[in-house]
């Protein structure tokens, strides 16, 4: 009891820095003022009659995971409406991308236990499920004594983030024992998940293994022409620093095209200016036009389009996937093998450490352990089209040997569905 209440009065405490943080983040990203009210268990639109399926997937990356299953969900249970919930509005517009008006989306409001009641009561889910790991006490306990299964599937868990959770060992035990079912991506996600007091851990694989490649609907190697590509994806504040310094030293010949793609919207900008203050010939993406041949810098100042971007790498390129060259744990390095791309990563991958393993381990991916490293990798590559041919077949394999994790998640929480 004494552990639920400091945590309530914490939660309680900060709410006002949440406003001011709202505020804050609104002046590069607008849409942080939108829907307000949602993040206090305030809703307007009545939901939709039938059985409800909730998902909660925080951003981009949970949300993108989501969708082989939410396309099994809807195979299997047509008369359900499914609801997602989120924390961040990139996470809500690529929802809005992938389903549109399929599904309804809000914010999931803050865990206070007001909040959350009112969110429950408002839509009132026959099922949830957590997309990787969320653990919000107040919405745990709620869920439990409302008999609202809820589920975290594709969970994972790095050596960091236990540790954080170890802290607060009491709190976290108590909300990992409220959760109807936990679906791990791999052993070592469900040893840590054990030792910090989870009852039953049922290991499914990763979720984003069974996302197909998608139709890109922009070629953007058409825009590019025949030019070598050097696409660096997903990268995150100072990465680009350090490989545009690279890029204007050491260069990749005369006519590769080096691509930066920012993770976050609101540092296009950032990056844009980082480009004129290299010195570099820059051109954005969303200025509609061919690439120039004179430019050097390619900003991906776009959303939505990243599939059209390794579209572009699989021919005559290769990809950095980013929050890897510095110490963010790798964005998804999944996706780009699975499109046949030949990828490097830097030294970080605590987020995607199981999977970065069994990649390089095939020969799918190469490591790099400075910016000066990568772009030397790149260049390397960008000349051996028979290394790249091989790189990018073996990440096409390594994709199809860890499918099926959609169909082991359905079964696990298919009793769940029933007693929802």
């Amino acid at each position: 009891m004494t552990r639920f209440l400091l945590y309530t009065l914490a939660i309680h405490a900060l709410l006002p820095w949440a406003l001011a943080h709202l505020a804050w983040r609104a002046r590069r990203q607008p849409a942080y003022l939108h829907h307000w009210g949602e993040r206090f268990g305030r809703y307007r639109a009545r939901p939709a009659a039938g059985p409800t399926l909730w998902i909660h997937a925080v951003s981009v990356g949970e949300t993108r995971a989501a969708e082989p299953l939410v396309a099994a969900l809807r195979a299997r249970h047509p008369d359900c409406r499914i609801l997602f919930t989120h924390t961040t509005p990139t996470g809500r517009a690529t929802s809005e991308q992938l389903f549109g008006a399929t599904v309804e989306r809000v914010y999931l409001p803050y865990d206070a236990p007001w909040a959350v009641r009112a969110f429950l009561r408002h839509f009132r889910p026959a099922l949830g499920v957590v997309m990787e790991t969320e653990l919000w006490p107040h919405l745990v306990a709620a869920c439990h004594a409302q008999g609202i299964p809820l589920a975290l599937v594709n969970a994972r868990l790095s050596e960091r983030s236990a540790r954080r959770y170890a802290r607060f060992s009491a709190l976290t035990r108590a909300t990992l024992g409220k959760l109807a079912a936990i679906a791990a991506q791999g052993e070592d996600d469900a040893r840590r998940l054990r030792a910090l007091g989870a009852p039953a851990v049922t290991v499914t694989g990763n979720l984003k293994f069974d996302i197909a490649p998608a139709l890109a609907d922009t070629d953007f190697r058409a825009r590019i022409g025949d030019r070598p590509l050097f696409l660096c994806a997903s990268t995150r504040a100072g990465e680009e620093a350090l490989i545009l310094a690279e890029w204007k030293t050491v260069g990749i010949g005369g006519t590769a095209l080096l691509a930066i793609v920012p993770r976050h919207p609101q540092r296009f900008e950032e990056v844009a200016r980082l480009i004129e203050a290299y010195g570099l010939r820059g051109q954005r993406r969303s200025d509609g036009q061919p690439v120039a041949p004179d430019t050097q810098v390619w900003l991906g100042d776009s959303l939505g389009e990243m599939s059209a971007y390794y579209a572009a790498a699989r021919d005559g390129g290769v990809a950095f996937v980013g929050g890897s060259l510095l110490d963010f744990g790798c964005q998804n390095l999944i996706e780009p093998c699975a499109a046949g791309v030949p990828v490097l990563i830097g030294p970080s991958t605590f987020n995607f450490a199981e999977a970065a393993r069994e990649a390089l381990a095939a020969g799918a991916a190469r490591q790099v352990g400075d910016a000066a490293h990568l772009v030397a990798q790149a260049q390397a590559l960008l000349a051996d089209r028979p290394a790249r041919t091989a790189m990018g077949e073996a990440g096409q394999a390594f994709v199809a040997r860890h499918r099926g994790a959609t169909a082991r998640t359905l079964e696990m929480i298919k009793p769940l569905l029933l007693r929802g």
